[in-house]
């Protein structure tokens, strides 16, 4: 049953759906990966990484919903369960405890690093299928490139 009905056709439908659900899930786990570590780094430079990793969960949280509403425009739902989020993630584990600030970074540059390969991958392919889609796409790779970028020269 559809309570929504999408424009686009069942199986370009299906290419974007999952598409859709797949960022989601990265995004919201990229959310609560650098919450995580935000809580938890220490160190020389702890102000200036707690306050950029806000950055992060602020950028990510943003297009999280941008992207959940996009899927509920089409008719599908989005699922941001715990459950569904941890068992179909992207990114690796989260160190527990503290974090030196040394390796937040490296962390976050590898978390970011995760999320960007697989929002490339969507990139290439929702083109034919939904340009409106891919437009969404290509707008947060281009965020999560510039916090990357900054992240990789933290420890440079």
């Amino acid at each position: 049953m559809y309570v929504v009905k999408s424009p686009l056709p069942d199986d370009d439908l299906k290419i974007v759906s999952e598409a859709l659900q797949g960022a989601l899930v990265d995004l919201v786990d990229l959310s609560l990966v650098a919450k995580q570590i935000h809580w938890n780094v220490v160190g020389p430079r702890f102000r200036s990484i707690h306050l950029q990793l806000d950055e992060v969960v602020a950028s990510a949280r943003t297009h999280s919903d941008t992207v959940a509403e996009r899927a509920s425009a089409l008719g599908v739902p989005p699922d941001g369960r715990a459950a569904t989020v941890a068992s179909s993630s992207g990114i690796g584990a989260t160190p527990a405890g503290w974090i030196k600030d040394t390796d937040a970074v490296r962390a976050m540059v590898d978390a970011l690093g995760a999320v960007i390969v697989r929002m490339r991958e969507r990139v290439g392919g929702t083109g034919e299928a939904d340009p409106v889609s891919q437009d969404i796409f290509i707008g947060i790779t281009a965020d999560l490139e510039k916090h990357h970028w900054m992240f990789q020269a933290e420890n440079a």
